[in-house]
């Protein structure tokens, strides 16, 4: 199952904001089945440029992320609610060198830094869209 992305579906200025500062992200892209989601898992995110980011540690043999990409949806837990998200891989190097600066930014003091800003990193960037025309929460 693939998501079309609908490329007019945008984060509110104040989710971005919360979405910014929170350290609490969690992640399930769908199943196989496309409609079971799978177990939460903690990852990093950043914001660039009115749009919300992530990456995978192991890059693209993580398994949440080829769900991801596969799937093309799921759900994410950040800012203290839950989204209905879609998964759209970034390809463009300008984006994911700003997204490197972004994880540098926010992180700089973590000991994982690099891990999620070197190459393999870097292939698995994706950006997080809302799902629903209305963005709702779950």
């Amino acid at each position: 199952m693939t998501t079309l992305v609908n490329e007019n579906l945008h984060w509110t200025t104040q989710q971005l904001t919360a979405f910014a500062s929170a350290n609490d992200m969690q992640i399930s892209p769908f199943y196989s089945d496309g409609k079971t989601y799978g177990t939460p898992l903690w990852i990093w995110s950043v914001t660039v440029n009115s749009a919300l980011y992530v990456r995978a540690w192991h890059g693209t043999h993580s398994s949440w992320y080829r769900s991801a990409v596969e799937q093309g949806a799921g759900r994410m837990h950040l800012a203290g609610r839950n989204y209905h998200i879609l998964f759209k891989p970034v390809m463009d190097p300008n984006i994911i060198q700003t997204v490197n600066m972004a994880y540098q930014a926010k992180y700089t003091n973590s000991p994982y830094l690099a891990g999620m800003v070197n190459v393999t990193a870097q292939q698995s960037t994706l950006c997080i869209l809302p799902r629903d025309k209305d963005r709702r929460k779950e």
